[in-house]
């Protein structure tokens, strides 16, 4: 069986959304890199994630905004041979970036559980907030990477379900604090 995990900023109070800009609407947008001092150290767990990504998954939104950015980027040169996966009921195959590594579009929440319980290593998603959390209602994600900010929101989307939810208890694998108030938190969901 493959993990499927999730890789994320994230605000304390749980917002995930517009890290790079206000693309999501609302006045915090870029919130990711304005604020708070850059310490390479911090992004470190982005390296360490890349030695054991044998895939990436996107919800449609996150894949057309990331594609066009991160096919040519430097910094993400090492994700652009490695196979994709896009879950959407409407994207069309047409719509795929050319270019970017192997792309799977899957139409359903089934088709990413038979991807799981395939043969292969770690599926990491970026971003995609609205993909993640029906992948956690459907218990199919793994283990949570987690950049935690220090700062407050209040709007945007979160990374977890509001829904009423059974309860799901996660153990910590490893954590660091750095010096720019950032926390690194890295859980197993216990099965």
């Amino acid at each position: 069986m493959r993990e499927i995990v999730c890789t994320a900023f994230v605000s304390l109070d749980g917002v995930m959304d517009s890290p790079g800009g206000p693309s999501e609407g609302h006045r915090s947008g870029g919130w990711t890199f304005q604020d708070i001092e850059f310490l390479p150290e911090a992004y470190a767990l982005k390296g360490e994630e890349l030695e054991e990504t044998s895939a990436l998954m996107f919800g449609r939104r996150s894949y057309e905004a990331f594609a066009p950015f991160w096919i040519d980027s430097p910094d993400h040169a090492d994700y652009k041979d490695l196979p994709k996966y896009v879950v959407s009921s409407t994207l069309s195959d047409d719509k795929l970036a050319e270019g970017w590594g192997e792309t799977t579009i899957l139409r359903s929440t089934d088709d990413v559980a038979q991807l799981r319980n395939g043969d292969g290593g770690a599926i990491f998603i970026h971003g995609s907030g609205e993909l993640v959390r029906r992948l956690s209602e459907a218990n199919l994600i793994d283990r949570y990477h987690l950049l935690v900010y220090p700062v407050l929101l209040g709007a945007g989307k979160s990374l977890f379900s509001r829904e009423d939810n059974d309860k799901r208890l996660l153990t910590l694998r490893s954590s660091e604090a750095y010096k720019n108030g950032i926390l690194k938190l890295i859980y197993d969901v216990k099965r």
